[in-house]
């Protein structure tokens, strides 16, 4: 740990005592000394009142950060002082950001800074009659019933767990034991690391029939040879396996090990108690896996978060290195810049979502200087893994200084006013709260964007962090070609132990050793227990993993990564295909191409008339244009139409969450726009191509400049968001407005601007004829529609609604209910209708052949999109995913049981159609017609579903699986598809716009949809045929040697003796014959051209020809034949049905009929191959000469052992290899077929 550095107090004048605390430091608003209005940038007007965050892009007022800019009136200012003590309190509705109309019953929630740094006192003596607020200040002094009824329910309510829930002290040893922070992701430790994997790997049929073979070499009744004989080969699987998993397992340890020793910044207060007098904090280096909760981070630029935290406190860096004396910071001094105190966090590793995200500290923690930071307590519920979602409260504790005497509040009879001092010590014993959304927070492994100074309180760590929670293991997939395997090594298992009761039974369960006939059945099922590969299992898995290895290196899909590699066979056998629209058909680059307002439209050259008009519009000095700029105006003339694009123009400009961002790139300051959604950069991106710039956005304010003068025509400040949800499909934000535009200027109107999609907004809008016409006309195009709508607000109205929405704030149990609630019954009903928007977002590359190709490939595709009905059906018919002429046939807003009763009914008489339904008639289809819909449905030649939710993506993605037994394959870019991705027996992932969660949550990941094509037709076909073929060898390899096993004790009177022992048993199955059989994974039929071109070749393997039970049994009769021959044969040429040269001439045509039957059965010769034939040959060659224990080596070096050897394998090989050219002749195979061989 390295060596603490201290915060020096700079010039702290009013440490000694507190009784020099005036107004001016309860209201640091007060006391600071107006900036120039020209700047912009954030500003406070002068009425600031309580301040509450809302859920998500929630801004808070009043903190001393947050400094009024462009307020010239300083004549009231010590009027001013005592306002923004006391008029701020419970009964004052004032205008601020996030400004609330606070009931006296809610006070101790009332959010107040202070600031504890000496200024200048003004004279208090002017102003209100500060006894008239004395009811307010008593009752701000304790928490209000509201505030304790409120905590009750939440320790009463079913869904929070008392016992996990905390209240944790900020800077403090915890009362309550907390999980550590270690990261631990590795599955096994030193102890348990060998039990476990022996578990996994005798989990398996296979493996515990071969530990039994091998256990029962140690019974002298059972044994055949060397125990090494059976075992070897066990060990050589397992080694493999287990060696894999613990290279894997080492891997994953010294990730964790790199986490938990990063270094973190930590402010130690305990220390600074100890060192130093004035109790500032002190700064200490902590590992990562010694933090704990309630710790205090300082994190930097680019750092990661460790754990899940609070944001106290965020300040620009420089800002904070300018308080930096000698390397000392002053611990009791807050930065006075930025004001805002927002900072950026990058969540791609906990969400996939590369955009930033806007985080927020609180305003009581803002304003706190840093050795008061201890006085917090955060209440937070029990740990959670949803990572969109957090409710807490935080509370600033009484000043452990502050002595609070119940009688100070009593009013002077002759002053007629509360003493200040008297205040400033209620203030100081007042406990304060604010409530804490996930807008205050950043959870583990995000990482800190913006070039800010962050402090933050640790209330999550370890195994309870939202990023732990939210790691839980993916559904393990096993491929369709590992089932049917399974299935054919269960009719092995009933082959071997039927063979061993037969030649048991052929001698009258009497054998000629005297044995007992269960001990005969036990030896036989040793012996043969060759005709169950032992490496099948093995070699599969490798073979996966060298797929895996062409397809991540295949430079004509780039950047492709598989993340599943126990099923790349299953991507050649997809016969349903369901695909997200944006961002997988589609770019997701989005671009404004059209726009509405109710009496004309503009799109393509007309979008020069827009600018003009907003160029007219925000121009300074004409009076004729400041009549024109009247709102409100109803003259049908071209100045109306100017009005209306002006009006619609300015709303684009306001509503929405974008903030510009400025970064260095080659040393130049490049400024970039960072939101959550593509359209809103595409909407601000429109409005500064027609000359309205959004120069400045943060919590409090918005700045908008005329592209064409380079001036601020617009200030705005925020005082409510309502950010888009997937649920509300809207979002909307409460701006007041200020200008210095004629017309504009001096307005400081409120108002309320909302933009949505026209399904909801159609039922907030004012009556209207045209919107329902133009958003069709707009979804023809391929447009993707948004309703533009805007509302006055009086400032009664206002204050009716904020305190409303105050109250629901503050609610501990569903409060984004209520507080959607309240948004909707105070202001979404008859807003004036401005206008709707056409964004585009251009089809992917090449995605029109590539569906052709699928379509041609036998794949049924489904498209499921959240878009309007409209939008789908022109992105279907111009994706080409509709043919030309097909009836589409449309299911909408059918909601009675009739109504979906008939329609399925005429969707059973029109199978040749394409299926368009909507999601309310698709809920409908899977709730009362579930079998009869899906039945029907996937014969479909394609399917349109919109307004899909994504948990019905995943239901029709389980429902198909479910329904047809076929292998399903999931397509997607977004958060929204991973339930989809997930579900589905392939899942494969774009990175796209919308970050990588899709991509991380999938078995493939790709960069284009186009790379679709080739990976499932080009590699999932190879893929899937060589398997097929290698598991064939494979299987043919130990039924061949159990045929020559039974001939050989058929021939020797049913006794029960291995034929081929110790090396040359194991031998055959390794050294001898695996690496040819292995390099049958790099054969393939056809070239890649030809597969593209023909894409039927794909559909022929949705069959499983390549293995099924026709030819497992071909396969089976094959080995049969080549080992009677082999074996029979051989006896019957050498004289002899036993001894070494019988031996060495049976082994020696064994190996190298494997050999050739690997090198008949290759289409596309690959160098390896040959060399993997060739170099085993010559590897048996060079190992006869050592083999003397088996053969007779004088014999072997005789012709007559050469010719039996030739005649014994070309009897063995030639008519299977005449039989394979006949049936190439009589019925030749599809791909011999298009290459014309």
């Amino acid at each position: 740990m390295s060596q603490s550095r201290p915060y020096q107090t700079v010039g702290d004048a009013d440490s000694a005592s507190d009784d020099d605390l005036d107004l001016d430091e309860l209201d640091p608003v007060g006391s600071t000394p107006s900036l120039p209005a020209t700047k912009g940038g954030p500003r406070r007007l002068g009425n600031g009142s309580s301040n509450i965050p809302l859920h998500r892009l929630q801004r808070f007022g009043g903190s001393s950060l947050w400094r009024a800019k462009g307020r010239q009136n300083n004549a009231n200012r010590d009027e001013e002082d005592a306002e923004m003590l006391l008029g701020s309190w419970p009964g004052q509705s004032q205008g601020n950001a996030h400004s609330r109309g606070w009931p006296e019953e809610q006070a101790g929630w009332n959010v107040r800074q202070i600031k504890h740094q000496d200024s200048v006192r003004p004279n208090a003596s002017h102003g209100r009659e500060i006894s008239s607020r004395r009811s307010s200040v008593r009752h701000s002094v304790q928490l209000s019933d509201f505030v304790r009824q409120e905590l009750a329910d939440m320790r009463e309510h079913p869904d929070i767990d008392n016992k996990e829930s905390r209240n944790i002290s900020v800077g403090q040893s915890q009362k309550r034991r907390f999980p550590t922070n270690k990261v631990s992701n590795a599955k096994y430790t030193a102890w348990s690391f060998l039990p476990r994997t022996l578990y996994n790997e005798f989990s398996f049929f296979l493996n515990i029939y071969f530990l039994l073979v091998a256990l029962s070499q140690i019974i002298p009744y059972l044994r055949i040879g060397y125990m090494s004989t059976y075992i070897v080969p066990l060990a050589c699987v397992l080694t493999i396996t287990i060696g894999k998993e613990a290279i894997d397992d080492i891997a994953r340890r010294r990730r964790d090990a790199e986490a938990n020793s990063e270094l973190f910044t930590v402010l130690s207060f305990d220390t600074a108690r100890q060192q130093d007098s004035s109790n500032n904090p002190v700064e200490v280096q902590k590992r990562a896996r010694d933090i704990k909760v309630g710790d205090v981070l300082k994190l930097e630029k680019n750092q990661r978060v460790p754990a899940d935290v609070v944001i106290l406190q965020s300040h620009l860096s420089e800002r904070l290195d300018a308080l930096t004396t000698n390397g000392n910071v002053d611990g009791s001094a807050v930065p006075a810049a930025p004001a805002t105190g927002e900072t950026f966090i990058r969540t791609d590793q906990l969400d996939g979502e590369t955009d930033w995200k806007l985080r927020l500290p609180s305003p009581l923690s803002q304003s706190l200087s840093l050795r008061d930071l201890r006085r917090l307590e955060i209440t937070a519920g029990a740990p959670d893994k949803r990572v969109n979602e957090f409710v807490a409260t935080l509370e600033l504790k009484p000043s452990e200084n502050a002595a609070y005497d119940p009688h100070v509040l009593k009013e002077d009879p002759a002053e007629g006013a509360l003493d200040s001092v008297d205040l400033d010590r209620a203030a100081h014993c007042r406990p304060q709260s604010a409530p804490l959304t996930i807008d205050n927070t950043a959870w583990a492994n995000t990482v800190l964007a913006s070039s800010t100074t962050t402090y933050c309180a640790v209330v999550y760590t370890g195994r309870q962090t939202r990023s732990a929670l939210s790691t839980a293991p993916s559904r393990s997939k096993t491929g369709l070609l590992e089932v049917e395997i399974n299935n054919l090594t269960k009719i092995l298992c009933i082959m071997t132990l039927t063979l061993s009761i037969v030649l048991v039974a052929l001698e009258g369960f009497e054998p000629s050793n005297r044995k007992p006939w269960y001990a005969a059945i036990m030896i036989y099922l040793i012996l043969f227990s060759t005709i169950i590969p032992i490496s099948l299992r093995v070699n599969l898995d490798l073979g996966k993993s060298v797929y895996a290895y062409f397809i991540e290196h295949d430079k004509g899909i780039p950047d492709t990564v598989v993340r599943t590699s126990t099923i790349p066979e299953d991507l050649g056998r997809i016969e349903y295909l369901l695909s997200d629209k944006t961002g997988t058909l589609t770019q997701n680059e989005m671009q404004l191409r059209k726009i509405h307002v109710g009496t004309v439209a503009y799109a393509g050259e007309a979008m020069e008339e827009v600018a003009a008009y907003v160029e007219e519009a925000f121009a300074p000095g004409n009076d004729q244009r400041s009549r024109v700029m009247e709102p409100g105006s109803t003259t049908k003339t071209r100045r109306e139409i100017g009005i209306r694009v002006r009006d619609l123009v300015l709303a684009l400009a306001l509503c929405h969450n974008v903030t510009p961002t400025t970064d260095e790139i080659d040393g130049e300051k490049v400024v970039s726009y960072q939101a959550s959604s593509p359209d809103e950069i595409a909407i601000v991106e429109f409005t500064e191509s027609v000359g309205l710039r959004v120069l400045q956005r943060d919590r409090e304010n918005i700045v908008l400049q005329s592209v064409s003068t380079s001036r601020i025509v617009i200030r705005a400040e925020i005082k409510d968001i309502f950010p888009f949800t997937s649920d509300s499909k809207r979002m909307g934000i409460i701006v007041q407005i200020s200008s210095e535009i004629p017309g504009l200027s001096g307005a400081d109107e409120l108002w309320f601007f909302q933009k949505g999609a026209d399904t909801v907004m159609a039922s907030i809008v004012a009556a209207n004829d045209w919107l329902d016409e133009e958003t069709a006309n707009m979804a023809r195009e391929g447009l993707r529609t948004l309703v533009v709508g805007r509302k006055r607000l009086t400032q009664s109205q206002y204050d009716a609604f904020a305190s409303a929405y105050a109250d629901a704030s503050l609610v501990l149990h569903d409060r984004d209910g209520r507080m959607a609630t309240v948004v909707t019954s105070h202001l979404e009903h008859d807003l004036e209708l401005l206008g709707v928007t056409g964004v585009e977002d251009r089809l992917q590359k090449d995605v029109k052949p590539s569906l052709e190709l699928l379509r041609n490939a036998g794949v049924k595709i489904w498209m499921l999109t959240g878009d309007k009905i409209e939008t789908a059906r022109c992105v279907a018919v111009s994706a080409r995913l509709v043919t030309r002429g097909q009836h589409i046939q449309t299911m909408a807003k059918l909601k009675a049981k009739g109504q979906g009763k008939d329609a399925l009914d005429m969707m059973r008489n029109q199978i040749e159609s394409c299926l368009l339904i909507d999601g309310e008639s698709l809920a409908l289809m899977l709730s009362q017609f579930r079998q009869d819909f899906i039945t029907v449905a996937v014969q479909l030649p394609a399917v349109i579903a919109c307004r899909c939710s994504p948990t019905q993506k995943a239901e029709v993605a389980q429902l198909i699986r479910k329904h047809t037994k076929k292998r399903v394959c999931c397509i997607g870019d977004g958060g929204n598809d991973v339930s989809m991705i997930q579900a589905a027996d392939v899942g494969i992932g774009i990175v796209g716009k919308e970050g990588r969660q899709a991509s991380l949550a999938a078995d493939f990941s790709i960069t284009q949809f186009c790379h679709l094509t080739k990976l499932l037709v080009w590699h999932g076909r190879n893929s899937y045929k060589r398997s097929a073929k290698l598991a064939q060898f494979i299987i043919h390899r130990g039924l061949i040697i159990s045929v020559c096993q039974t001939m050989y004790n058929i021939a020797g009177h049913f006794d029960p003796k291995g034929l081929f022992k110790d090396w040359l048993l194991v031998g055959y199955a390794t050294v001898y014959t695996m690496a040819p059989v292995f390099s049958l994974v790099l054969d393939r039929d056809v070239d890649e051209q030809v597969a593209n071109l023909y894409p039927e070749l794909y559909k022929e393997l949705k069959s499983g020809k390549s293995l099924s039970y026709k030819t497992f049994f071909t396969w089976v009769l094959v080995s049969v034949y080549q080992g009677i021959i082999i074996q029979g044969l051989t006896q019957l040429l050498v004289g002899e049905v036993d001894g070494p040269r019988m031996l060495s001439v049976s082994f020696t045509v064994l190996v190298l009929n494997e050999l050739i039957m690997v090198a008949v059965a290759v289409t596309t010769w690959h160098p390896i191959m040959i060399a993997c034939i060739l170099g085993t040959a010559a590897v048996y060659a060079a190992s006869v000469p050592f083999l003397g224990g088996y053969f007779d080596l004088a014999y072997v070096a005789s012709w007559s052992w050469v010719w039996r050897v030739i005649a014994v394998g070309a009897i063995s090989l030639v008519p299977v290899w005449g039989g394979k050219v006949i049936r190439r002749m009589w019925k030749p195979p599809n791909y011999r077929k298009v290459q014309g061989i």
